[in-house]
């Protein structure tokens, strides 16, 4: 087959398979049947599927039951995982959508619906990806392995973190993960992420005393007690980042505090804030590093003179990781070059990521997808001629990965 015909070919059955998946309503944490679908195709490609189930089955909500999908073709090392999530944020008033958001339509050169860019084009192209490679090389040396979850845009506690405790339990390891999230910034490849960032949040609350704002020696002000600690805490630096990240940030992001009467002191100030950090430092060091800071206005006797105290909650979303320009990164960036003649620049940027999961097993974690311009926002959408060329770019990862 020639060059040409095999990227239509490639372009037809991603957008087909994209159209069936993006038809579904699977927002998170409801799959919507798109992992049967899934399942059904790589079967028949000559992989063993397992669904994997975590949660409750008889609440909804936060703990919501979550189907996830471990699909494995081959026994032996290394093992290739396509990484991703079926499900989708909510679409919002969908008065404001040019087309529905459920009904995938092809208008202006894109292709329009809710998670066509987030990210199930992206598992259509892998889907598409490994069923040509296996066809063109059934004997292929390693494995291939599909992670679908439908608890990525929610939680993240029933979905690719359980699957991967119980693959580490088990002792069934994955060498590279690629991630479909969509990755590209301007054109497809021009960006791949190599790493994320850490995510590290806190609520702060400080109580204080409620009174009358006309007698604040009867009462302790929370707001007040707490300034010049957040102020601290905004302007500290934290480091200075390294080649691959940039540094550590700190941004808060909601304070509440109050009655809603002008005339009454609150007791209360609650503050959330997120850290953002590198490699350079770690999760004990950024708590030991703020708590110092409010230990020092927090001090004992200042605690009982003024009559007010904090206390913080934390919650660590991610570590952060990094793949560094090794065999997996160098494989993305041959197939890139080879389809779209684009070179690609390595990224950590954005926000968190399923890979934060997969990277501590010790596997290689790249994300890489189509572009991101318009992902969780109204009239979601990705050009049509990037979903063909993104099959073709992972294929030529599995050959670079596989077949050298």
């Amino acid at each position: 087959m020639s060059s040409e015909n095999n990227s239509k070919t490639h372009q037809q059955e991603t957008l087909d398979l994209s159209i069936a998946l993006l038809e579904r309503p699977s927002v998170t944490p409801d799959d919507d049947g798109c992992q049967d679908m899934l399942s059904e195709r790589l079967a028949q490609a000559g992989f063993d599927c397992e669904f994997m189930y975590f949660g409750d089955r008889d609440k909804t909500g936060e703990h919501a039951e979550v189907k996830n999908l471990w699909a494995r073709r081959g026994t032996a090392d290394p093992v290739i995982c396509f990484a991703g999530h079926t499900d989708v944020v909510p679409t919002g008033d969908e008065n404001n959508w040019t087309y529905p958001p459920f009904t995938p339509t092809i208008a202006d050169g894109y292709l329009w619906a809710r998670g066509a860019a987030d990210m199930k084009t992206g598992i259509a192209a892998f889907t598409v990806a490994a069923e040509r490679f296996v066809a063109n090389h059934p004997k292929h040396k390693g494995s291939i392995a599909f992670l679908i979850t439908s608890d990525e845009e929610g939680p993240s506690i029933n979905g690719t973190v359980k699957v991967i405790e119980t693959l580490e339990a088990r002792q069934e390891k994955i060498t590279y993960c690629l991630v479909g999230e969509p990755s590209s910034t301007d054109t497809l490849g021009d960006i791949i992420k190599n790493g994320r960032r850490g995510s590290l949040g806190a609520v702060l609350t400080v109580t204080g005393k409620q009174g009358h704002v006309a007698y604040p020696h009867l009462a302790s002000n929370p707001i007040h007690a707490a300034m010049s600690a957040l102020a601290e805490l905004t302007n500290a630096t934290w480091d200075n980042g390294n080649d691959y990240f940039p540094a550590t940030s700190l941004q808060i992001s909601n304070i509440n505090s109050g009655t809603g009467a002008t005339n009454v002191i609150p007791e209360t100030l609650k503050v959330v804030f997120n850290f953002r950090f590198s490699t350079e430092t770690t999760e004990d060091e950024l708590k030991a590093k703020t708590h110092a800071i409010f230990d020092k206005y927090f001090t004992d006797s200042q605690i009982l003179e003024n009559k007010a105290s904090y206390d913080i909650h934390w919650k660590l979303s991610g570590q952060p990781f990094l793949t560094p320009e090794g065999k997996l990164v160098s494989a993305c960036q041959r197939a890139i070059k080879a389809v779209t003649d684009v070179d690609t620049t390595l990224s950590t940027s954005g926000g968190t990521s399923d890979g934060r999961f997969i990277a501590p097993t010790g596997a290689q974690v790249v994300e890489l997808g189509v572009r991101n311009a318009t992902i969780h926002q109204v009239d979601e959408k990705v050009e049509v001629d990037d979903l063909g060329k993104l099959a073709q770019i992972y294929e030529g990862i599995l050959e670079n990965l596989l077949l050298d």
